[in-house]
């Protein structure tokens, strides 16, 4: 039976390949799907895809996923530095739970702000600094987080 994984996506992400390419890339949110559902079909996971500008939306879906879902991936974007709504909801769950994010933050002094998460205490694991690759990073840490090679 395949593994079931939540990948959320928040604002601005539905503008990849348009908004800051010199930061972000060329690569659309379609893209980037496309190639999550591939990987992760060869891992038998089955993904569930979603973007949201909506704070509440996101929440909504992160609580309907509690029981529901092996595993959430989430790339919050600026919602990542502003999100306790997002953070208390993830708490719910009972599952591993990825950060993801396309760059390192931590490379742009002007961008200090971007520099506190809310959801990096709730999360398993983080990955950033990979651009779009980060997605499949994502799959590949949470198959190992669903069938751990080593106990």
């Amino acid at each position: 039976m395949p593994s079931k994984v939540l990948c959320l996506n928040g604002p601005n992400l539905n503008m990849l390949g348009v908004r800051e390419p010199e930061l972000y890339g060329r690569t659309t949110l379609a893209q980037v799907k496309a190639a999550v559902e591939e990987r992760a079909a060869s891992h038998e996971i089955e993904i569930d895809f979603r973007q949201s500008n909506s704070e509440a939306e996101l929440v909504t879906w992160i609580q309907e996923a509690y029981q529901k879902v092996d595993g959430v991936i989430i790339n919050p974007a600026a919602y990542t530095h502003t999100s306790i709504a997002i953070a208390d909801a993830l708490r719910i769950l009972d599952c591993p739970i990825i950060e993801l994010h396309f760059n390192n933050s931590y490379r742009y002094a002007d961008r200090a702000f971007r520099h506190l998460s809310h959801v990096r205490p709730v999360a398993t694991g983080v990955i950033f600094g990979f651009g779009a690759s980060g997605y499949l990073a994502a799959i590949e840490a949470m198959q190992l987080l669903l069938k751990p090679p080593f106990e």
